[in-house]
């Protein structure tokens, strides 16, 4: 019988963070777009991908166990989907640089939420990672912020109060996610319960972007955006949201927040590779900073 491990769990979280670098790339691609149309429609993808995988496996949903945790799910559901819509905001409202970097505060306030809520005290080790780690992503920052000045083309570099705060508030929800859905992954099958939260986040962001009189059901009418938002759906979120849920399995929620600390990491690096976008010398230190600091907090799990 398989049987889940920490190793595991902490590749799940690393592979995690590297593609959620993909996500503010993909946004970026889908400007004419409304946030509630974007986070409505990768909700939509990721639950169809999930469902399609889980039919490729011969695996059913056990309807009876969803129905015994239905409040939970549509708590997590709910979180999720808020957690979506205020990221995709941020993007599209600052910088990419501000929302990637405002987004990854969730280790901060996870710590916080785990020791006073769920008291799950982290270590010193794990307190002097997130730190490090912290700063090391603000070298990245730096380093990308050099990088951009020193270049002629400055699109997508405009920030916004409004558009940190809801970076800040997608860390916010996302620190409630993943404490609350802990206890959830551990009694739960993977598959069948990231399709019917997906699912359930989908209807929810969709009332709400009727609610707030947005273009919710809008479709793309470029050919490159509507491929975008399929990237959207399927890489960020399908895969990485997946394995970064289901590194919960064996991992505290701070420990699992700390690796989508490796965000920044890998946009700087698809940036790299897709636009020629050569980073100042300081990102190696920042991501070395990063990496020291993720094994700092995985270090000591008592």
């Amino acid at each position: 019988m398989f049987r889940r491990t920490r190793k595991l769990a902490l590749a799940e979280g690393l592979t995690a963070g590297f593609l959620f670098g993909t996500a503010a790339i993909f946004i970026r691609f889908m400007q004419d777009l409304d946030a509630f149309a974007i986070a409505f429609w990768r909700l939509v993808i990721a639950c169809s991908a999930i469902a399609f995988l889980l039919v490729f496996l011969g695996r059913a949903l056990d309807l009876k166990l969803l129905g015994k945790n239905l409040k939970k799910l549509i708590v997590l559901s709910v979180l999720l989907g808020l957690h979506f819509v205020f990221f995709v905001s941020a993007v599209k409202d600052t910088s990419i640089l501000n929302a990637t970097v405002l987004v990854n505060t969730t280790p901060i306030f996870s710590v916080f939420v785990s020791s006073f809520l769920f008291k799950l005290k982290p270590s010193r080790f794990a307190v002097a990672g997130l730190i490090v780690s912290f700063i090391g992503v603000g070298v990245v920052a730096l380093a990308e912020t050099l990088t951009a000045s020193s270049g002629s083309a400055q699109t997508g570099t405009s920030t916004s109060i409004k558009g940190d705060l809801e970076a800040i508030l997608a860390a916010l929800v996302e620190t409630f996610y993943l404490s609350y859905g802990r206890n959830v992954r551990s009694r739960m099958h993977l598959l069948p319960v990231m399709c019917f939260m997906y699912l359930l986040a989908a209807v929810f962001v969709g009332v709400l972007g009727v609610g707030a009189a947005r273009n919710v059901f809008s479709l793309p009418t470029i050919v490159g955006a509507m491929l975008a938002l399929v990237g959207l759906g399927i890489v960020p979120t399908a895969a990485a949201h997946t394995l970064y849920f289901s590194s919960l399995s064996n991992l505290k929620s701070f420990e699992t927040a700390a690796m989508a600390l490796l965000e920044p990491v890998g946009a700087t690096i698809l940036g790299m590779s897709l636009f020629q976008e050569i980073p100042a010398p300081l990102f190696a230190l920042g991501a070395t900073l990063i990496l020291m600091g993720i094994l700092f907090v995985v270090r000591n799990h008592d």
